[in-house]
């Protein structure tokens, strides 16, 4: 792996040069310094651009002041010809070079601030601290050699040394820092979409909710019409048969106390219809009709109705077109132009506490809010009583329900199988285990 990030680039280098190791020769008449200096010459007259160039220790094999002022000007002498230059090195006075210079960038490989044990990273920015004497106590060497050889360097020597010391800590500091940073980025970003994802669901779920309200209202609407249609044709043929035989004896009128009487019932009749379809639609849809009008915005401390949904809580905060409402101990969230103030906090103060509870939603006594024993019904009797429950799990957030339909002919549970397919709420189901009614019984997994 080149220490490099993702997305750099190099060119395809037409010559690749490098002076790296110890090429003395006796034989050749040629010290480390001399065979250094000759592939420096011969470099520089094959040099053909693009160009890379690798320099081990640039400068080294002489004495440090001039080695080092001979590596600066080598290096600048490659760079203004064109070429890529990578030098290494442990003298100071290269380091404040590529430190003070434009084009250059000094980099260090890193080390563990405890061990001094190699960290295998390059850290650009600084140029990094030999750890010589870290080193060498590290390897094994005496102490008092070390101690010696920290009391030969110089002032300035013992503060560059500190600098640069301090220096690869801070770095080390600010990659640690920016780990975290980068760490507690991804967490927050993930859970934003976690909560978008929760939301849209919720949304999701709501408008289900709603659009099945309508449906349920709209079908009990058309039986009551069905009901009155036959209310009426009944009326009709007791009024036609009363005026046949009229006829028959020869009378035209009809008698008065009958056609009274047929009237009242049928009157009766449709009261009755009317009474059962106020009271059906006051259980299952919003009790919009019963509610009285709002005469402002709802306010914390507020009873409200939330919506189409049809339940009733407490505001307990407004903030830019948005409340949280407690209805019945769990919170949501919904629009101030969505609510209905039912009592006023003000009212609500002054009067003894009262508990609306809307029948469709709340749970069934005397049995589990998780489980449905289908066991004696028919087919439309259970698919309703399902239906209900599956509703209701919207407000107690029931993760799994067991639905009892018994073995029989089996028609029950294809109906519930049916049923569950094509069912918004429901992520999974299947037959329950043998220690709890096995294919007698199908265990339903909601979703969140």
């Amino acid at each position: 792996m080149i220490p490099a990030a993702d997305g750099s680039q190099i060119p395809v280098f037409k010559c690749v040069f490098a002076d790296i190791g110890d090429d003395q020769s006796i034989a050749a008449n040629l010290s480390t310094f001399s065979s250094h200096i000759k592939n420096i010459v011969d470099m520089n007259a094959a040099l053909d651009l693009p160009a890379l160039v690798l320099l081990d220790e640039a400068g080294a094999g002489t004495d440090p002041l001039e080695g080092g002022a001979l590596a600066m000007a080598m290096i600048d002498h490659f760079r203004t010809r064109g070429a890529k230059v990578v030098a290494t090195t442990h003298y100071d006075s290269l380091k404040t070079y590529a430190a003070t210079t434009e084009g250059v960038m000094a980099a260090g490989f890193g080390f563990d601030p405890q061990t001094f044990a190699p960290t295998y990273r390059l850290n650009y920015g600084s140029p990094g601290s030999s750890l010589a004497l870290e080193i060498a106590t590290r390897l094994g060497m005496p102490a008092e050699i070390i101690t010696q050889a920290r009391a030969h360097r110089s002032e300035r020597e013992s503060q560059l040394a500190d600098h640069l010391a301090r220096v690869e800590r801070d770095l080390q500091s600010l990659e640690h820092d920016r780990g975290l940073a980068a760490r507690e980025r991804q967490t927050l970003e993930e859970t934003a979409a976690k909560l978008h994802a929760r939301e849209h669901d919720l949304r999701h779920r709501e408008e289900t909710f709603r659009k099945r309200l309508d449906e349920r209202i709209e079908e009990r609407l058309r039986e009551a019409r069905r009901e009155i249609d036959g209310v009426v044709g009944a009326l009709k043929a007791k009024t036609d048969k009363l005026a046949f035989e009229a006829e028959r004896r020869s009378a035209r009128l009809i008698p008065t106390g009958e056609t009274g009487g047929a009237r009242a019932e049928a009157r009766a009749a449709i009261d009755a219809i009317g009474e059962r379809l106020r009271s059906s639609s006051s259980e299952s849809s919003t009790a919009a009709a019963a509610m009285p009008a709002q005469t402002r915005p709802a306010a914390a401390g507020d009873r409200v109705i939330v919506g189409a949904l049809g339940l009733e809580g407490v505001v307990k905060t407004v903030h830019d077109g948005g409340a949280e409402v407690d209805v019945r101990g769990k919170r949501l969230r919904a629009k101030v132009a969505d609510l209905r103030v039912v009592t006023t906090a003000a009212a609500a103060a002054a009067q003894p506490a009262r508990v609306r509870v809307n029948v469709e939603l709340q749970p069934r006594s005397g049995a589990s809010p998780s489980e449905l024993n289908l066991v004696g019904n028919n087919v439309d009797e259970a698919l309703s009583r399902l239906e209900r429950l599956l509703d209701e799990t919207l407000i107690n957030e029931t993760k799994t329900l067991r639905i009892i339909h018994g073995y029989g002919t089996g028609q029950l549970r294809r109906t519930v199988a049916d049923f569950l397919k094509t069912h918004p709420l429901v992520a999974s189901f299947g037959p329950a285990p043998d220690n709890q009614g096995g294919g007698g019984a199908t265990v339903v997994e909601l979703k969140d």
